[in-house]
Parts: structure tokens; C-alpha cells; sequence
């Protein structure tokens, strides 16, 4: 019950600092919505009480650290207890389980090394991609720079919404508007991205057969 009542102290002072914090945690033992975080946050930038940019940037400064946590672990632990960990009580307490586990895997084997970027624009595997990779043993330096790219690019989505919405909504109507929208950006984008590699992908195999021939 304290750690709630820190979090909610967090979300009623956002700064720099506490933007970062909230996004370690969010990414890592206890996922929660960062539609919370990075939407306020840039709403009081637009108010003049922080840099839009800076929100941006630290908040993927802490998606990044919640990630290496649960990269780290998975690696250090292994799957079996990762499963069991998440269908305990305290796993259940910080909104785990196993079947939330098992679908992150199951994507991550489907898509590969991408998921870890695709991965952070879809609702309920966003949090979790990091620990397949962490299970895979995934090279760290493309973890953390896909990571880093998805990351980033979802923050710059709720970030631009709670910054324009100042001008046209009370504060107190951010977050249901923001939820609204923010789920139909993500998957636009994440259509964008998977264009994107799939054109890169036919490319290069044009490429390769040239060189053949």
C-alpha cells in the first residue's frame, strides 16, 4: 500500500526525476498504464512547468532502465523461476502471471529481435517484451537500441497528445481523451514500422539476387 501511495505522490509532483522514476517502474516489476506519466507531464510542459523535449527524453531514459531490469533478471534466473515468480501472489500483486509471460514470448519467438521495437506500441505486451529477450539472451546493445527507438517513439505519441490537449481540454479530461486516441496512434505507428521493414527487408533480398546474377 505504501509503494502505491509513492507512485501516487510521483504522478502529483511530476518533474524530471519522478517522470524517470515512474517510467523505470512502469517498464519493469510493476506495469502500469505510462499514458499516466508521459501525458501529464507534457500537458505541464505546455503550461511552461517543464521542456516537452526533456519529458520525451526521460522517459525513455527510465523505459529503458525498467528494461534492462527485467532484461538482467530474466538472464540471471532463467525461465522457470520467471514463470513461477509471475504466478505467485507477489507476482500477481505487481500484475504478472504467467500467461501474460507467455504471451510476450510467444511474440517475441514470432517476431523476432524487431519485437523488442514493435513490441513497445501494443497494449499488454509493451512492459514485458524485455523479458524474452532477457530469455533468449538477446545481444544487449540491439536490446537497448530497439528498446530505446520504440521507447521513444511511443513517448513522443503521448507526449504531442498531453502537449496539444492543453490548449483544448481541462486537465481533468486529459486522460480519458488521451486514452481515446493514444492505442490508435500506437498501432498506426506500428503499421508505419512494419511497412517500413518490410520494404527494407524486399530490398535487400532485390539486392541479393542482383549480386547473384
Amino acid at each position: 500500500m505504501e509503494s502505491f501511495t509513492f507512485i501516487q505522490w510521483c504522478l502529483e509532483n511530476l518533474n524530471y526525476w519522478t517522470v524517470t522514476l515512474l517510467m523505470t517502474i512502469e517498464s519493469s516489476f510493476i506495469p502500469f498504464p505510462s499514458e499516466i506519466v508521459v501525458a501529464p507531464a507534457a500537458y505541464n510542459a505546455a503550461a511552461g512547468e517543464l521542456n516537452v523535449f526533456l519529458v520525451v527524453i526521460f522517459a525513455t531514459l527510465g523505459a529503458c532502465i525498467g528494461a534492462t531490469i527485467n532484461y538482467l533478471l530474466s538472464v540471471w534466473i532463467g525461465r522457470p523461476i520467471v514463470y513461477k515468480f509471475a504466478d505467485s501472489k507477489i507476482g500477481h500483486l505487481c500484475l504478472l502471471s504467467g500467461e501474460k509471460i507467455a504471451k510476450a514470448e510467444e511474440y517475441f519467438k514470432k517476431h523476432g529481435i524487431v519485437s523488442t521495437l514493435v513490441g513497445r506500441l501494443i497494449p499488454g505486451i509493451r512492459q514485458l517484451i524485455s523479458i524474452p529477450a532477457g530469455l533468449a539472451r538477446m545481444n544487449f546493445g540491439t536490446f537497448m537500441a530497439f528498446t530505446a527507438i520504440g521507447a521513444g517513439a511511443w513517448n513522443a505519441v503521448l507526449a504531442f497528445l498531453g502537449y496539444y490537449l492543453h490548449s483544448v481540454l481541462p486537465k481533468d479530461q486529459l486522460m480519458d481523451t488521451v486514452y481515446r486516441y493514444s492505442h490508435e496512434i500506437g498501432y498506426t505507428i506500428l503499421g508505419i514500422v512494419v511497412l517500413l521493414i518490410g520494404w527494407l527487408v524486399i530490398r535487400n533480398l532485390v539486392k541479393k539476387k542482383k549480386s547473384r546474377s
